[in-house]
């Protein structure tokens, strides 16, 4: 038996197509692993509390700590240990602005930690959270693939390197809002992608 962690991030509901993705995954996955653990964690129905100086303050461990500050300290270590626990991790970042939503940003400031799920070594950052397979599910309006405007993709790459989730898939949906047949294409592609994972695993 496996563990499995989705991290769903889109703000748009039921309009999301990373989401609609996601959900697909999460019962491909079930019917072929029926026996797997999977874990759901969504962002926008469930928003994490955002960093500011007194949630860093708290996760650095600096000095006597008020409530607000234990319970995002709690936090943070729950988060870290679903991913510590997961041996499979599957995440939706679609593209807000060239960027990633707030909510996976949140997500990543409580998990980013230094000597928790990285440390700093002579020969730079070292990321402690391995042995992972990550299925990166990543949509976009518009056709930015291998381009210097899929900062998306390229933002949740680096910081999933950070802590030690080195080995990658992309699924990615782009051209979503370029007509029909392009958002066809697109979600052809990274339905493709997906059921590629899932047969590979």
């Amino acid at each position: 038996m496996s563990n499995v962690l989705v991290i769903q991030s889109s703000i748009l509901g039921s309009y999301s197509q990373s989401a609609k993705l996601l959900d697909n995954f999460a019962v491909e996955w079930k019917q072929k692993h029926p026996a797997d653990n999977i874990v759901i964690r969504d962002l926008a129905a469930d928003p994490l509390p955002v960093l500011d100086g007194e949630i860093i303050a708290a996760l650095g461990g600096n000095g006597e700590l008020n409530e607000r500050q234990k319970a995002a300290a709690e936090l943070s270590l729950n988060l870290i240990e679903e991913v510590k626990t997961a041996d499979y991790v599957a995440i939706a970042v679609p593209m807000y602005n060239f960027g990633i939503p707030v909510q996976l940003k949140t997500w990543i400031d409580l998990i980013c930690r230094a000597g928790v799920t990285f440390s700093y070594t002579e020969n730079g950052p070292q990321g402690l959270l391995v042995g992972k397979k990550v299925l990166v599910v990543t949509t976009t309006g518009g056709a930015h693939r291998n381009t210097a405007t899929d900062l998306a993709l390229a933002h949740i790459q680096a910081v999933l390197s950070l802590v030690g989730l080195n080995d990658i898939s992309v699924a990615y949906a782009e051209t979503l809002n370029m007509g029909p047949e392009a958002q066809e294409r697109g979600l052809a592609e990274a339905t493709k992608a997906i059921q590629a994972f899932i047969a590979a695993h």
